[in-house]
């Protein structure tokens, strides 16, 4: 099928676009920049630049390339359009990343509404976020944490605007875990290497990973059973703090990361850091499992990350 891909270029694009491309999809992916065109082609998609967060440049280029189905992978979180990450201040950190989840994604949804679209998958979020209530290990039933009241709040909002938006559009969204693979924890990496990524106090808080190779499989079989609803993209270990992030120090060569309590952690880090290191839930792919037929190659972030940083 016909296939649109916003966001063509971000580090889950350019693991999707050929695997769309090596399915028999024709492809037409975005980049905000007209020096990725030529990226984008090497993929095996015809590229175009696009605005996400201007309506008439989404409208556009989603009515030039026709498709069947689109696929909104917008965000702006690399150094290039975010600056160096901030994990304390992440409304300032995620500022046009929530705006792309907001303007962006009525933006898109508008425009396939106006072309006729019959099928739109959107990139969520399921790491460390799930409510924090009840037991370690959420379903796509649970509702995500909304952090209220903390910095926070304005992006997860912003996810949550993405859920109600799509899903009443009767499209499907992929709650990914946290990513990683090529490009996607660099910055994570470089920390542990300077022993500047502590574990906060017992660090039983749980996070799920999954590796982008991973989350684009999933994305190009929801693309194509035309699927609706919610699903949770992530691997089937989820992993307590005090266990994936010495096993990351260890992959990388690093040595153990140091540890400090958590009222230190909230003054420097923000309080974030410390529901993820300390009261975080992860989630539970089994949904994705059973009705999308999905399994990922790297079902534990222990194989994945020895792997990635061999």
């Amino acid at each position: 099928m016909r296939v649109f891909v916003a966001g063509g270029t971000g580090v889950l694009g350019r693991r999707l676009v050929p695997q769309l491309v090596a399915r028999g999809h024709q492809v037409t992916a975005t980049t905000t920049s007209a020096a990725k065109l030529d990226l984008l082609v090497r993929l095996g998609a015809d590229g175009v630049v696009m605005d996400g967060l201007d309506a008439a440049s989404v409208g556009e280029a989603v009515a030039g390339a026709r498709p069947e189905a689109i696929v909104h992978q917008m965000t702006a979180i690399s150094m290039t359009h975010a600056g160096k990450p901030d994990i304390k201040h992440p409304d300032r950190w995620f500022a046009a990343t929530n705006r792309l989840r907001t303007e962006g994604t009525d933006h898109l949804l508008a425009a396939a509404q106006a072309t006729g679209v019959s099928h739109f998958v959107a990139q969520g979020y399921a790491s460390w976020n799930g409510i924090r209530e009840g037991g370690w290990v959420k379903t796509e039933e649970d509702p995500l944490d909304l952090l209220e009241g903390t910095a926070a709040q304005v992006g997860m909002e912003a996810i949550r605007h993405v859920e109600d938006s799509v899903l009443k559009a009767g499209g499907a969204v992929l709650r990914y875990g946290a990513f990683y693979g090529p490009g996607a924890i660099d910055d994570q990496v470089e920390l542990v290497r300077k022993r500047q990524y502590p574990l906060v106090g017992r660090a039983g808080g749980y996070s799920s990973w999954v590796h982008l190779d991973d989350a684009a499989s999933a994305t190009v079989l929801a693309v194509e059973q035309k699927v609706q609803g919610v699903f949770n993209i992530v691997d089937d270990e989820p992993a307590p703090a005090s266990e994936w992030l010495p096993h990351l120090a260890a992959c990388a060569g690093a040595k153990p990361p140091r540890r400090v309590p958590t009222w230190l952690a909230r003054l420097l880090a923000g309080e974030q850091a410390v529901v993820m290191m300390t009261q975080g839930r992860a989630f539970s792919n089994a949904k994705a499992r059973a009705e999308l037929g999905w399994e990922p190659r790297y079902p534990s972030w222990r194989q994945g990350f020895k792997e990635e940083l061999a």
